[in-house]
C-alpha cells in the first residue's frame, strides 16, 4: 500500500513537471513572437496645419511571393477580396480634426483601415471597429464608416516590405500604401 503510494506520487510530480515544461515552452513561444514579430508594427504620423494623422500598421515582407493578383494565381493578397491592409491587428488611421478622406467627410476619430485590392483600382474602407487584435475574426463590412475608390499605380521599383507614409503637395497631404510593384495614394484635406 506505501508503494503504491509512491508510485502515484512518483506519476503525479512528472505529470507536474511535464505541464509545466509546456506551459513555459507557451510562454516563451509567446514572448518571442511578440518581441520579434514576423511582420512589425509600425507607425507614421503627419501633422499639417489642419489636422494630425496617424497609422498604425504591421509590416509584411513580400519574401518571393505574388502580393497582388488572382486567388487562382496564389496571390498573397486576392483581387476582390476585403483585406485588413497589413498583418497581425487591423491597421488603424486616426484623424485629429474632421477632414475629407479621398473627397468624403470623415469626423475625427480613429478606424480601422481595410482595402479591396483590385488591378487598376481599389476601394478603400474605414470601420468603426478600431479595436480588433490580431483580426482573428473577419471584419463586419456593415460597420464600414466610409468607402472610397482610388487609382492603383504601377511603380517600377518593387518595395520588399509593405509600407504606409504620408506625403504632401501644396494642394493636399496623400495617404500612402506601397508593396511589390504596387502604390495606392489617396488624398486628405
Amino acid at each position: 500500500c506505501v508503494l503504491s503510494k509512491l508510485k502515484k506520487m512518483k506519476y503525479l510530480k512528472i505529470v507536474i513537471l511535464i505541464i509545466g515544461i509546456l506551459f513555459a515552452a507557451v510562454i516563451l513561444f509567446f514572448t518571442y513572437a511578440t518581441l520579434f514579430p514576423v511582420s512589425p508594427l509600425q507607425s507614421a504620423t503627419y501633422s499639417s496645419e489642419n489636422a494630425t494623422y496617424e497609422v498604425e500598421y504591421s509590416s509584411p515582407f513580400k519574401k518571393d511571393r505574388l502580393i497582388f493578383g488572382s486567388e487562382s494565381e496564389g496571390a498573397l493578397v486576392p483581387f476582390g477580396k476585403y483585406w485588413r491592409t497589413g498583418a497581425n491587428a487591423a491597421t488603424t488611421f486616426s484623424t485629429s480634426e474632421d477632414i475629407t478622406f479621398g473627397g468624403e467627410s470623415l469626423q475625427a476619430g480613429k478606424y480601422s483601415l481595410y482595402t479591396i485590392p483590385g488591378k487598376e483600382k481599389w476601394t478603400i474602407a474605414l470601420n468603426s471597429v478600431n479595436d480588433t487584435f490580431f483580426a482573428i475574426a473577419e471584419a463586419d463590412q456593415d460597420e464600414d464608416v466610409l468607402r472610397i475608390s482610388s487609382k492603383s499605380i504601377k511603380i517600377s521599383e518593387s518595395v520588399e516590405q509593405f509600407s504606409i507614409d504620408f506625403s504632401a503637395d501644396s494642394l493636399n497631404t496623400y495617404l500612402n500604401l506601397k508593396w511589390d510593384k504596387t502604390l495606392v495614394s489617396i488624398p486628405l484635406k
